[in-house]
Order: structure tokens, then sequence, then C-alpha cells
């Protein structure tokens, strides 16, 4: 199995927040932030260029490998904001209540703050990260 390319780096989320040209997705970028910082009572890292990762866990793949990923994260793309590791396929509850969003592989995307029940939007992130506290 070939080595992750996405890997915790040093690489500042502020800097990398900051260089978010459009405004609204800079400023729910960096309320994300927020929230999932205190959910998992840590500080946001950079996940190669483009991600925003929140605590560790080891993960083992089929072929016996195993690697580090982060527990839960973001990346502003393309018209979405993706958010990983929030177990959605476990919270069909939260989802249902959560407003306007698209699932796909294991990640929620959302357009922007305004489209979500901001209450439910955090305690699927606070669920999610129940193991990391």
């Amino acid at each position: 199995m070939a080595e992750l390319k996405t890997k915790m780096n040093d690489a500042s989320v502020l800097k990398f927040l900051a260089a978010v040209t459009d405004e609204k997705v800079r400023d729910d970028c960096t309320e994300i932030v927020s929230i999932m910082e205190a959910a998992t009572k840590t500080k946001g890292k950079m996940w190669g260029t483009a991600i925003v990762g929140f605590g560790e866990k080891e993960v083992l793949y089929a072929g016996g490998k195993t690697a580090m990923w982060m527990r839960i994260g973001f990346s502003p793309r393309k018209g979405t904001i993706a958010l990983y590791g929030l177990g959605i396929s476990k919270h069909a509850d939260l989802l249902a209540k959560l407003g306007k969003h698209d699932t796909g592989k294991g990640c929620l995307y959302i357009k922007q703050l305004a489209d979500v029940h901001m209450p439910t939007l955090k305690k699927l992130v606070k669920e999610s990260a129940k193991k990391i506290a």
C-alpha cells in the first residue's frame, strides 16, 4: 500500500483560512473551527494543504497496515464545505434535522452555515468528537 499523502503538518490554520477568497466561506470556516475546537478540546492542525483536522486516530486498513488520521475535520471546497469524520451513517436522526446538506462517502457537504440548523450541527460535531475529549 502506498503511503498516505495527506498528513498532519505544521502549516498555519490561520494562514490557510486567511487565503480563502470568499469572505462568507472564510467566516463560515472560522466558525467551524470554533465548533470543532470546542467539541474536541484540541486545536486544529493542517492535514495536507487543504484540510483542517482535529484530534488523531489510528486507522487499520484491510491489508493490515495502519496510519494516523484526523478524528474530525473540514475543508472548503469549490462550492461546498466538506466535513469529515462525523459518523454520518450513525446519525440519521441528526441529519434529518440539519437542514440543507448533501452526503458522500463518509462526508457531509454544506454550502454555507446559514443553510443548516446550528444547534443540530454542533450536536453532530460533539457526538462525533466524544472519543477525543
